[in-house]
């Protein structure tokens, strides 16, 4: 039987759905931030294909240094072919003048090199890493996908957030509990010009908060505005005299006016509310 004429029951036969997708696909490169969805299909895909199997990382400044060294790491410590591909992504058209639309340009063209990358190797097949919650918010990119026919196999296989999570769990992959991250460019408002410096700025005062073990954690920058989104129960935390203190004077420091934090909490894609 085929992976498309399974019927989808519980998270176990989702993760056998997964297993015999890829084995259709035979051989896959696959789009590899080291994020909680990556790290999961780059496990199950190397454990069904072995060396038929190329993650690809890109390097950017949309995406924190730490993330693309833990990247690298992870797929070492799998034992899969990886590699680290730099992309200019303010140099793509209609990316850094940051529209509504900045996802599609920018994934358009990331997953073209990709796809290029992996020809090199001989691998018809691109992968990315989106699961089926990814449907639910606004996300542009998700066209160029389908333009470029990029596949996504956790999708296909109607695996969520919450099931990626527990099958790593039972797995042993270490990301299982890992926050969820996004691209440095979502903490920035439509239409602001996206630039080197505001990026980097985001990056230090999220790498400086994460000291305080938040279970999520976004600074959303508003100009010289610092806009913090954390969970609810982490409000106390952060309003503790002496932490709120040394947050104020942190981001302060580089270059942040005001500091604030969001009452509604953290929440996915709150850019996309002005849409």
């Amino acid at each position: 039987m085929l992976a498309h004429e399974v019927t989808i029951v519980n998270i176990e036969e989702k993760y056998e759905k997964l297993k015999a997708y890829l084995h259709e696909l035979g051989s896959v490169a696959i789009g590899f931030s080291g994020g909680v969805d990556s790290s999961f299909l780059a496990t199950v895909a190397r454990q069904e294909l072995g060396d038929k199997v190329l993650a690809i990382t890109v390097k950017s400044v949309f995406n924190p240094p730490a993330e693309t060294e833990f990247a690298r790491q992870f797929a070492q410590q799998l034992g899969i072919a990886h590699e680290i591909l730099t992309v200019d992504v303010l140099k793509v058209a209609c990316v850094a003048e940051n529209p509504p639309d900045r996802c599609y340009y920018c994934k358009k063209a990331i997953f073209s090199l990709l796809q290029q990358e992996a020809a090199k190797k001989g691998i018809k097949t691109v992968a990315d890493g989106s699961n089926l919650d990814d449907t639910g918010d606004y996300r542009p990119g998700m066209r160029a996908l389908e333009e470029l026919k990029i596949v996504s196999p956790l999708r296909y296989a109607e695996l969520t957030k919450a099931d990626i999570r527990e099958l790593s769990h039972k797995l042993g992959v270490i990301t299982w509990n890992k926050p969820s991250a996004a691209c440095l460019a979502s903490r920035i408002p439509y239409g602001e010009v996206l630039t080197e410096e505001t990026l980097a700025r985001v990056d230090a005062a999220e790498q400086f908060l994460t000291k305080y073990d938040c279970k999520q954690l976004r600074v959303r920058c508003h100009y010289n505005l610092a806009r913090l989104e954390v969970t609810q129960e982490d409000f106390a935390k952060l309003l503790d005299p002496v932490i709120r203190a040394e947050i104020t004077a942190y981001l302060k420091k580089i270059g942040f006016m005001y500091v604030t934090l969001d009452l509604q909490g953290y929440r996915i894609g709150s850019m996309n509310e002005v849409l």
